[in-house]
């Protein structure tokens, strides 16, 4: 246990500590931290302290703006760093404990600080991954003969997103404008979405890049996979449905897309690691992996309107729904010798389970809009209304402590009227 409170229910666990990039009132400077409690650790303060083999020629990472110059040091100094938080912040260490003057410059109040996007993204991929969705969607536009598509069992899915349009949790969105055919009679008409969307994700860092024309093995691909984020793949479905054919998703994504700040490394989640699902048919062997990859962290999404006391959860969801793991997605993403570089994100796509509560956007809640989703307080919604508060949140549960994300938020805001 550490010498620093935490509640039983705070994400932030002495088990966790992710890593973020804050800035407090008094100074701008972004500067990389790990959150405990409701306490953030400024890593510059200490980076003197991170004297191992890995880091010790390299405690200047800890003094950049972002996340990307750690990632890119690779597995064995991650772990390095994280064995070293993990002393330094244990209950019978006295370096950090009893230092009173370190300590008061090195531990800030989380409601003091401002959050920033944790790593600088240079591309941006959106797997498909969840083959409860992914049959959903293809029931409601292709009916139940054609759910899959052909090549759905047999690798994972993906596009690549925008990512410029990549923000931080907090950061309000905008209604998008478009082109939208919603009869398919007349010709296609332009203006704000009107079928505005949430997508639950997550989404994971890679950490150490490969070079171009050299896979990333899938038994290796662990190596290179940081952490992990929620993520709000926000939609306009209108948009999405005029446009995606031939070429896939465009404007109907690229408007926006958000994160939780916190990057839970994945020595934290190991902990809740699940088998992998039974993919049948067997993937071919590039694909194949036996080691469990698959977790089991609790989804939440939240929507609160305007005038509304309280927001009302509208889905209940899981990580451990997906079909296709990380390490599949990384290892499919580079097997053409495509290279990635630190900070890159990968997503999962939308993450539904079986059941309609746990289903992962209002696309399948209301099933295309053909019926309302219930918020309460006489409140209903299909899509997303101007001013709709939309809150992402996860954890996983240990015995007395939690491995969480913190929020992912967003609010809409409306369209430009010019």
């Amino acid at each position: 246990m550490s010498f620093v409170k935490v509640e039983e229910k705070s994400d932030f666990s002495y088990h966790n500590l992710p890593y973020g990039v804050f800035s407090t009132p008094d100074n701008p400077r972004h500067r990389i931290g790990v959150a405990i409690g409701d306490q953030i650790l400024d890593l510059s303060v200490i980076k003197h302290l991170f004297n191992g083999p890995a880091l010790v020629d390299h405690q200047n990472v800890f003094e950049q703006p972002t996340l990307n110059a750690f990632m890119a040091l690779g597995y064995d100094a991650w772990r390095e760093a994280r064995k070293c938080l993990q002393m330094l912040l244990a209950a019978d260490e006295s370096t950090l404990r009893d230092d009173v003057s370190l300590r008061n410059r090195a531990f800030i109040q989380q409601i003091s600080a401002v959050m920033h996007l944790p790593a600088e993204i240079g591309d941006y991929t959106d797997f498909y991954s969840s083959r409860d969705h992914a049959t959903n969607v293809g029931i409601m536009f292709r009916g139940k003969e054609n759910a899959l598509m052909p090549n759905w069992l047999r690798l994972p899915v993906g596009y690549h997103g925008r990512a410029s349009s990549v923000v931080v949790s907090g950061t309000p969105i905008r209604r998008p404008r478009g082109q939208m055919r919603p009869d398919a009679a007349q010709p296609p008409i332009f203006g704000p979405s009107k079928q505005l969307d949430i997508e639950l994700e997550m989404a994971f860092f890679v950490g150490k890049g490969n070079k171009l024309g050299e896979p990333i093995p899938v038994e290796k691909a662990h190596e290179h996979i940081f952490g992990m984020v929620l993520m709000n793949d926000w939609s306009a479905r209108d948009i999405q449905a005029w446009e995606y054919v031939p070429l896939g998703p465009f404007l109907g994504k690229n408007f926006g897309t958000t994160i939780s700040p916190w990057v839970v490394p994945m020595e934290a989640l190991m902990p809740f690691v699940e088998p992998n699902p039974l993919q049948d048919p067997a993937p071919l062997p590039y694909l194949c992996h036996d080691e469990p990859y698959t977790f089991n962290i609790n989804l939440f999404v939240a929507v609160k309107g305007e005038g509304m006391r309280e927001a009302a959860t509208i889905c209940k969801s899981n990580f451990k729904y997906m079909y296709w793991s990380m390490k599949q997605q990384l290892a499919h993403h580079t097997v053409n010798g495509c290279n990635v570089r630190p900070g890159d994100l990968l997503a999962s796509g939308t993450i539904s389970g079986p059941d309609p509560e746990s289903f992962g956007s209002m696309l399948e809640l209301s099933w295309r809009g053909s019926k309302t989703i219930d918020l309460g307080e006489g409140e209903t919604r299909t899509f997303l209304k101007d001013g709709d508060q939309v809150t992402l949140s996860g954890h996983c549960e240990g015995r007395g402590y939690r491995v969480g994300f913190g929020l992912c938020e967003g609010k809409i805001l409306p369209a430009l009227q010019h």
